[in-house]
């Protein structure tokens, strides 16, 4: 089990998956709030498979991460010293690792909610050090496309876990629940006012000019996603094409789904969609 420790002392713990046969790239993967990286298991073979290495943390306060610092899964979720900017500080170290392990190979990052949050944040500031980015449960980071409410309301008649806005399939609510290195307290509780905030932001304007090319950027959403949904989602893409100046922004909308895309029931439907939008972008070696 690897790590590294971050800048103000905190061990980060992550995992490293080698692709099966030459690698063609490598993809980051950054999970979502409240959860780690061991529940990823299905979309990290489907990639190892297709050949990409996959790096995923557990991020700050987070998964084996949390438990390491906190001493406590009563207290999963909370970042720590240095808070948001930390967080993101600690994911960039990471993306230098990965670099300077596997220079020449194009390098994928791949967020999923709140990791999708952060892996806007970190295109934004480092948009040369990526190749590609995907992003799942995403939404755009303005007050309006945002849902700051009970993302479970539509399905609490019907819920008592309160979980059931991750998926329509209820299995999948409840090993969230039983898992232990996860927590379902809401972000603004885990974050405070002021760490929660700075999640907003839009994609920065002139990307593709500082660059001096295209990224290509995947967004995947369900269509019951309760966080911001295709149209926030829509949103988003205008604001890659229109503020940052991308021209390859693909759209994907899943009927039926809900917010974990990659744990949903044609979560098979969605891992072949993204292989599918990979192939086409990087070629396998021989």
């Amino acid at each position: 089990m690897p790590e590294f420790t971050d800048a103000h002392g905190i061990t980060i713990v992550y995992d490293v998956h080698p692709a099966r046969g030459a690698a063609r790239g490598v993809v980051q993967l950054l999970h979502g709030v409240g959860e780690h990286a061991g529940r990823y298991g299905s979309l990290i073979d489907a990639l190892n498979t297709a050949g990409f290495t996959v790096y995923a943390d557990d991020h700050r306060g987070h998964g084996r991460t949390g438990l390491a610092h906190h001493g406590t899964p009563e207290r999963l979720g909370r970042l720590g010293p240095g808070g948001m900017p930390a967080t993101l500080d600690a994911l960039w170290q990471l993306t230098g690792l990965i670099r300077t392990l596997h220079p020449g190979l194009p390098l994928v990052l791949l967020g999923h909610s709140w990791g999708s949050f952060l892996a806007q944040m970190l295109l934004d500031r480092h948009a040369d050090a990526y190749d590609a980015l995907v992003l799942s449960g995403s939404a755009l980071r303005w007050p309006g496309s945002l849902n700051p409410g009970d993302l479970n309301a539509p399905w609490k008649h019907e819920d008592p876990t309160g979980l059931a806005w991750l998926s329509s399939d209820p299995s999948v609510g409840e090993a969230f629940a039983a898992d232990p290195l996860t927590t379902s307290q809401p972000l603004l509780k885990l974050f405070g006012p002021i760490d929660a905030a700075r999640l907003y932001g839009r994609p920065r304007r002139g990307l593709r000019e500082a660059v001096g090319h295209s990224i290509p950027i995947l967004l995947m959403v369900g269509r019951d996603d309760t966080v911001g949904g295709p149209v926030s989602v829509h949103r988003l893409a205008r604001a890659y094409r229109e503020r940052s100046g991308f021209d390859d922004v693909t759209t994907l909308v899943y009927p039926g789904a809900r917010h974990e895309i990659f744990n949903e029931v044609q979560q098979g439907e969605v891992r072949a969609d993204l292989l599918v939008w990979l192939d086409a972008r990087f070629a396998a070696r021989v």
